[in-house]
């Protein structure tokens, strides 16, 4: 099958004859044909049956016409490799029993294995991708302070104060954890690569909790190594996180390809604070939720502020929430496709 690589082209910065666009979590969640499955499968059990997986991944490019799919799994997907216990519950999210506390800890972590510790994940890529894709598959993982704050809180948190106070009280024990981390996200991403993935997300989902001096102290040399480390393998690499505005000329400094924006910042602000790669975003999903004509002139706003250079990939400021109806996801794309062509 012919791949459509338009929005490689435009993570790469070249012109492309529209604006490309997908929606983060564009798989599951507000479809249908998702809910049904997961009256028999958790997301767990979904994740480990690389048939299932592979028709919930590619259900969207089907139904929205994006012109990208995202592996569909979770970000805790590895973390059983190292160790840790985790269970994705109803209504709360990841849950650790075991959560980090000490040097110990973080010594009796594990390393991962991918083709032997999560051999169904790169199996899903491999179907995907030699069989049943015809635009491009992105693979992601969690970046370390992320995923430590979930290794660290134990689950959820609003504030991250377990998580701040660790790192600031123990930095040899945090360093150590986010050496650990980085490896697993190194050999992790790798692997995806190596199986078909064309392009790569890490979602530092919250590490907006924390001050540009303490991202630049205990953040930024690990993120700096795992793009550094991952540079070479000719993928696009995405960096994102939410509420992190005051962090964009930080990671306008990593070796990535694409910032992704939440919805808190425009194009044309990212753009007046010198950021200089390939935007991909942002509109608030929660816009989705209101009358055609507010969508449809808040999306030409965006892609209006990105005619100026073009470097643009078209998401949502944050993913598809369950009450988002999937026609409109259809509609909003082939707007963007229409309104944006060259």
């Amino acid at each position: 099958m012919k791949l459509n690589d338009t929005i490689i082209r435009a993570y790469k910065g070249e012109t492309t004859d529209y604006t490309p666009a997908w929606f983060m979590r564009q798989a599951g969640r507000s479809q249908p044909e998702y809910r049904e499955l997961k009256e028999k499968y958790s997301l767990f059990e979904i994740t480990h049956r690389p048939e299932v997986c592979a028709y919930v991944t590619r259900l969207p490019v089907e139904q929205y016409n994006v012109d990208a799919a995202i592996l569909y799994k979770d970000i805790m997907s590895p973390l059983p490799a190292l160790g840790i216990d985790v269970e994705i519950k109803a209504g709360i999210g990841p849950v650790i029993d075991n959560p980090i506390r000490s040097m110990q800890d973080v010594e009796k972590l594990g390393t991962i294995n991918p083709e032997q510790d999560v051999p169904y994940v790169l199996e899903t890529i491999r179907l995907l991708t030699e069989e049943q894709l015809t635009v491009p598959l992105i693979g992601f993982s969690g970046a370390p302070f992320t995923l430590a704050s979930y290794l660290i809180e134990g689950g959820p948190s609003k504030t991250y104060g377990k998580t701040k106070a660790f790192m600031y009280a123990n930095p040899e024990t945090w360093f150590a954890l986010m050496d650990k981390l980085a490896d697993m996200t190194i050999t992790y991403v790798k692997s995806q690569i190596r199986a078909g993935v064309k392009a790569v997300q890490i979602f530092d989902s919250w590490v907006g909790a924390l001050n540009v001096r303490d991202y630049r102290t205990y953040i930024k040399p690990v993120m700096d190594r795992i793009f550094s480390e991952l540079q070479n393998k000719d993928v696009p690499l995405i960096m994102f996180g939410v509420g992190a505005s005051h962090l964009l000329m930080e990671w306008n400094d990593l070796p990535v390809d694409v910032i992704g924006l939440d919805w808190r910042t425009s194009i044309k602000e990212a753009r007046d604070l010198g950021v200089s790669k390939v935007l991909q975003g942002n509109l608030d999903p929660a816009i989705l939720l209101a009358d055609w004509d507010t969508i449809e002139a808040r999306a030409k706003e965006i892609l209006d502020m990105s005619k100026e250079d073009g470097r643009h990939v078209f998401n949502l400021g944050h993913g598809v929430t369950p009450d988002i109806k999937p026609e409109t996801l259809k509609k909003l794309t082939e707007l963007i496709h229409t309104y944006s062509k060259r």
